[in-house]
């Protein structure tokens, strides 16, 4: 059992049967009243983000998730395959379960697969992934007095802003929990 005030970012609770991961939470002490906590968290298997609040007092069930590597193979119309590292065996995924993990899957690139009971629930790209501009404007030396940026097209359909010397063509690094731009990679 985990208490309400011992809740952190990215811990995942069992709140009436449903699995529920803590995005931000707030401890609220009002005069003489009692403290509660504003807890604002994701549906797990519904994606669904709404705000609650609890008494400090009340404790809930922590949900122990399994995360396990996995290597994306292949698409195959809404369902995408990856292949378990250590077992080999094949997980379908569908673009709901994905969500904007989509515009990161590379053939080849290793993510970890979030599952509760064997259900899979959510995947975590790794922190950076490299992919190729497919269309940007060019960028004019001078246009601006200090650094600037333009909308970039890259090869899964993402669009970031980068700097005014990236080209088409060019092989950037993206920053995936933040979605930016770090760097050209050469």
């Amino acid at each position: 059992m985990i208490s309400v005030v011992d809740l952190k970012r990215g811990i995942t609770i069992d709140l009436d049967g449903q699995l529920m991961s803590i995005l931000e939470w707030q401890h609220i002490k009002i005069g003489r009243g009692g403290a509660t906590v504003r807890v604002k968290m994701r549906n797990l298997r519904t994606g669904a983000i709404f705000e609650r609040t609890f008494a400090a007092s009340e404790k809930f069930p922590r949900a122990d998730l399994d995360e396990h590597s996995v290597q994306f193979q292949y698409q195959d119309g809404d369902h995408y395959y990856f292949m378990d590292t250590e077992s080999f065996e094949q997980i379908p995924l569908t673009a709901e379960q994905l969500g904007d993990n989509r515009y990161y899957l590379l053939d080849g690139l290793t993510f970890e697969l979030v599952s509760y009971e064997g259900e899979p629930l959510s995947l975590e790209p790794p922190i950076t992934v490299d992919l190729r501009v497919t269309y940007t404007e060019p960028g004019f030396k001078g246009d601006t007095a200090t650094g600037g940026t333009k909308p970039a097209t890259l090869e899964t359909g993402l669009t970031v802003q980068v700097p005014l010397f990236i080209s088409t063509g060019d092989l950037i690094r993206v920053k995936t929990d933040t979605v930016t731009y770090l760097e050209r990679v050469s």
